[in-house]
């Protein structure tokens, strides 16, 4: 089996990507730019991760122009990084792009670091989404491509717990893109919340 697998350097899709590795399924690591503001130390980290997991080095999705158009407190430093984070169709514009690679590289599934339902902030981190984005997407490309989630039963801690019993270290994962995080985005409160 192949997939190709969505990582973005931050500690989920890391933990997807070791997970996969060591199921033996071959990826094909994909990082977006989304025109994201964390885009440079995502992308530097997500680099990192897969040579040290001795996965291939991502290919990368050049989508810039999204982030300008649909802008939200993760593309535009004029918005608030936490009230105005919901970017609107950003996974499923990640889905889509993974889907249509995966169709080129004749891979069979698409994988999405999306924790637990009950975490979820937005419509796009459900599972009625994804099961709505793989009957979609299979309808575009002609071919069942499955949309896996491998996380859909973890929360941050259980992330937390494992990526560290695996060795993974050095993700990045604040939305604001400064060299230490942020402390008050939605990824950085996510591991705040996980302290208490």
């Amino acid at each position: 089996m192949s997939i190709v697998t969505l990582v973005s350097g931050g500690l989920d899709s890391t933990l997807v990507a070791k997970l996969a590795q060591e199921e033996g399924v071959r990826q094909h690591p994909l990082f977006i730019d989304y025109g994201q503001r964390a885009r440079d130390r995502e992308l530097a980290a997500c680099k990192l991760a897969m040579s040290r997991l001795g996965l291939p080095d991502p290919a990368v999705a050049e989508l810039g122009g999204y982030g300008r158009l649909i802008q939200s407190g993760l593309t535009d430093t004029s918005l608030h990084v936490l009230e105005d984070a919901f970017t609107p169709g950003r996974n499923m514009l990640f889905l889509l792009i993974a889907a249509a690679h995966a169709a080129q590289r004749g891979a069979e599934a698409v994988s999405i670091g999306l924790l637990h339902e009950n975490t979820a902030l937005f419509p796009d981190q459900t599972s009625h989404f994804l099961e709505q984005a793989q009957a979609m997407i299979s309808l575009c490309m002609g071919r069942e491509i499955r949309v896996l989630a491998p996380l859909s039963q973890f929360h941050k801690q259980d992330v937390v717990a494992l990526a560290a019993e695996k060795g993974i270290a050095d993700t990045y994962s604040c939305h604001m893109g400064d060299e230490e995080p942020c402390g008050a985005c939605i990824a950085c409160n996510e591991f705040k919340f996980e302290e208490k």
